[in-house]
């Protein structure tokens, strides 16, 4: 049987564009794409929900789907703008189809609100590149999201906003230096969410774009000394994707297998699909 699953974009129309325009894909796409690699069996659609009268794919309803996942996101849910509102109103759908959910950075944030919680500027900063020292809760070292994870551990990462007043029945799986939620468990209307703050699905192309596309603001926070340094960083990154065997570039970048090697920098996402998205099939099977 198909395996079905459904990619829910957290960009505006406007973002998908510049997005495409810069690195090829949009991050529905590129998150598509990266379940297709995961799944070979998997079809996976690709919604809108940012979009003014965005609707589901007509061929479905959310409960014929055998998992959901949101991307990552441009947008600020504090600013608390009718994109961003819309997005909260889907994840309730969501979490009420009671179909397995994902999502990373954004992802996250959407879900935790839904559910009761509220995100915040970062009064910390940004958090872009790598995510550093990200380390496993007692309860995330025995949750099947992070298995094969060691207890701490580093991952791509890019945002400003964290979870900041926590929803009623959240299980907080990993934190760091820079924010108190980088992965948790939700429960809410009897759906179960697995996220992470950090972007699991970025390759180094990705990580180089986004430090790319907030240069002036890196730049004006003082993370680089020069345009010229700004550029010199993102060209060691995409180089060191093209070929992670380079050790003198996993040196000057302090990266370790945790993000070389791509079945680790996946974990979350293929445990989701393992733990939940598969058991979802057989039940939709059965049915």
């Amino acid at each position: 049987m198909t395996l079905r699953l459904l990619v829910a974009e957290g960009n505006t129309a406007e973002t998908r564009a510049s997005h495409e325009a810069q690195t090829g894909l949009t991050a529905s796409a590129h998150y598509a794409k990266v379940l297709q690699d995961l799944a070979a069996d998997a079809v996976v659609d690709i919604c809108f929900p940012a979009d003014p009268g965005a609707n589901l794919p007509a061929r479905a309803g959310l409960a014929d789907y055998d998992g959901v996942a949101i991307t990552g996101s441009s947008l600020n849910l504090w600013r608390a703008e009718p994109a961003s509102l819309a997005q909260v109103d889907f994840a309730r759908e969501v979490f009420d189809s009671r179909v397995p959910f994902f999502g990373s950075c954004w992802g996250l944030q959407v879900a935790a609100a839904a559910a009761g919680g509220a995100v915040r500027l970062n009064p910390k900063g940004r958090e872009i590149g790598f995510g550093r020292k990200i380390a496993l809760t007692g309860a995330g070292q025995a949750h099947p999201m992070h298995e094969g994870r060691p207890l701490a551990f580093d991952a791509p990462t890019v945002h400003s906003d964290e979870i900041g007043a926590l929803p009623p029945d959240i299980t907080v799986t990993a934190t760091n230096a820079m924010t108190q939620v980088q992965a948790a468990e939700i429960r809410h209307a009897g759906g179960v969410f697995w996220g992470v703050q950090y972007h699991p699905e970025y390759h180094f192309a990705d990580i180089a774009a986004v430090i790319e596309r907030y240069g002036e603001r890196l730049l004006a926070d003082g993370v680089y000394a020069s345009p010229e340094a700004l550029a010199a960083h993102a060209e060691d990154i995409r180089a060191i994707g093209r070929d992670p065997a380079r050790r003198d570039l996993a040196w000057q970048l302090s990266v370790d297998a945790d993000v070389l090697d791509p079945a680790m920098r996946l974990t979350e996402i293929a445990n989701w699909l393992k733990h939940q998205v598969r058991p979802a099939q057989s039940r939709r099977s059965r049915g």
